[in-house]
């Protein structure tokens, strides 16, 4: 299933969706649950200061007014741990200083009368800030106390009237009350919290499935729109290589995206192969013409020499023999430059080798004019001096009375530069001469305008070693071939 590049898309999409929900998800319960656990402790310590607040003015526990014990149940209690006021209907708790829910009796303050020396009447013999409200010390007057800049918080649960919650607890401390350091514990629940918390994941667990299926769905469908020109192009491809028609051409998409440009490389390919295909084609089909000429004539020749010897022809059958032998080097470079046949990197100079072309050569009907200067090339040296040898040929088949050759360094090229004082090459046959086979003397015999694989090996050669050749007039008036090479770096 997951064999296509829709089925893998989509999974992969999916996955990420998935992960990135998870992610968010558990940031906002967490943010939620923080930020409602956090609401619940300020209305906690809210609840806790009200009731401190009223014991440090010197209500007495046992008088003071708490707050519901459902919403916010309350806890006094004093230094040794005994609790001194709870809310109603408290039946258990935990999470705060004590988990007793009755209240013990306080014991009773007699108003000072304790100390019979005191003339000022009724000093605080705690040593508190202040007198008790009322004359004489009432039984539930206590003396202003300070209470705790900060509040202790904590988790709990209490059960208030046979209901059980959970609870978020402040505890606030009050010092130096009538009796003693007392601390008040006062609880806010968690059941908002809860519930949104719960109601939220519902919401994640119920719309995250969906969602996913949502995603999963989309990118399956956008997917399949996205490659549906490259199953176009997948099945144009196959029937072209059923039916080995390289003139079909893959459908381009009216877009500009990776699938267009796919589609149009695609086709460029095609262009070249087929265009590869039929210069094969013409080749071979030119290479067997070219080829049956000498070998009928060495054939004819070899027929008439055995019936009649007197009247075989050495010179002309060494002569097909020679141009035989010629046609088929020429055609084996060619083929092993077809196939991609890399040039050496020898080092070759490129002077001494049109020098040595040149010694091979008798002194023909033409005169040869040279201007050598030494600069050497990396490549191979038989292949370079077919170039050579090739312009050569070309020039002095061609020249009326001179050919002028040039070697010379022109920054990092190597040039050679053949030319001659002949009819030259009009322009616009000045690329047609380096196909292969072509021939623009065709009226002439074979034998002098040779099979015309010279240019074409000579420019295939050049760029193989990472140059040009190129044709122009001559200052002579005739034709000149300029052969670029790079310059081989120092060594």
């Amino acid at each position: 299933m997951f064999g296509s590049v829709r089925a893998r898309a989509t999974l992969g999409a999916t996955l990420v969706v998935a992960v990135a929900l998870l992610a968010a998800g558990a940031s906002v319960l967490l943010a939620l649950r923080s930020n409602l656990t956090d609401q619940a402790s300020s209305e906690a310590e809210s609840s806790a200061r009200k009731v401190a607040v009223s014991i440090a003015t010197g209500t007495a526990p046992a008088a003071l007014e708490l707050p519901d014990g459902d919403d916010t149940p309350v806890q006094v209690v004093d230094g040794d741990g005994r609790l001194l006021a709870a809310s109603e209907d408290l039946e258990r708790i935990s999470g705060t200083g004590s988990s007793a829910v009755k209240p013990v009796t306080s014991p009773v303050d007699d108003g000072g009368d304790d100390d019979a020396g005191d003339d000022d009447g009724g000093s605080d013999r705690h040593g508190g800030k202040g007198k008790g409200k009322g004359s004489g010390g009432d039984d539930d007057s206590y003396a202003y106390g300070e209470i705790a800049d900060d509040a202790e918080g904590g988790k709990g649960s209490a059960t208030v009237d046979g209901e059980s919650r959970n609870y978020r607890f402040a505890g606030l401390e009050v010092k130096n009350t009538r009796q003693g350091d007392l601390t008040v514990y006062a609880g806010a629940s968690l059941s908002a919290e809860q519930s949104a918390v719960g109601t939220a994941l519902t919401v994640m667990l119920i719309g995250f499935p969906v969602l996913l299926g949502v995603v999963g769905t989309v990118t399956w469908l956008v997917t399949r729109r996205a490659l549906r020109p490259v199953e176009g192009i997948r099945s144009e491809m196959s029937a072209i290589t059923a039916s080995q028609d390289l003139a079909r051409r893959v459908p381009e998409p009216a877009t500009h995206d990776e699938v267009a440009r796919l589609a149009r490389t695609t086709n460029e390919t095609l262009a070249a192969l087929e265009t590869s295909v039929e210069r094969q084609r013409r080749f071979v089909a030119d290479a067997s013409h070219e080829l049956r000429s000498p070998i009928a004539s060495l054939r004819t020749q070899l027929e008439v020499g055995a019936a009649h010897p007197e009247l075989l022809d050495v010179d002309g059958a060494v002569a097909d023999t020679v141009r035989l032998q010629e046609l088929a080097a020429g055609l084996l470079l060619l083929a092993r430059l077809d196939a991609g046949e890399r040039p050496g990197e020898v080092r070759v100079d490129l002077a001494t080798l049109a020098g040595e072309e040149l010694s091979q050569r008798p002194a023909g009907r033409v005169a040869v004019r040279t201007h050598l200067e030494p600069v050497e090339v990396a490549g191979s040296r038989s292949q370079l001096a077919r170039v050579v040898g090739n312009l050569l040929d070309n020039a002095q088949r061609h020249a009326r009375s001179r050919v002028d050759i040039v070697v010379r360094a022109e920054g990092p090229w190597a040039v050679v530069e053949v030319g001659d004082d002949g009819a030259g090459v009009p322009k616009a046959e000045r690329e047609r001469i380096f196909e292969r086979f072509v021939r623009l003397d065709d009226a002439r015999a074979r034998d002098d305008g040779g099979a015309g694989l010279g240019l074409a090996i000579a420019r295939d050669v050049a760029v193989r070693h990472g140059g040009a050749l190129t044709a122009r007039s001559s200052p002579a008036g005739g034709a000149l071939f300029e052969l670029r090479l790079p310059v081989a770096p120092v060594a």
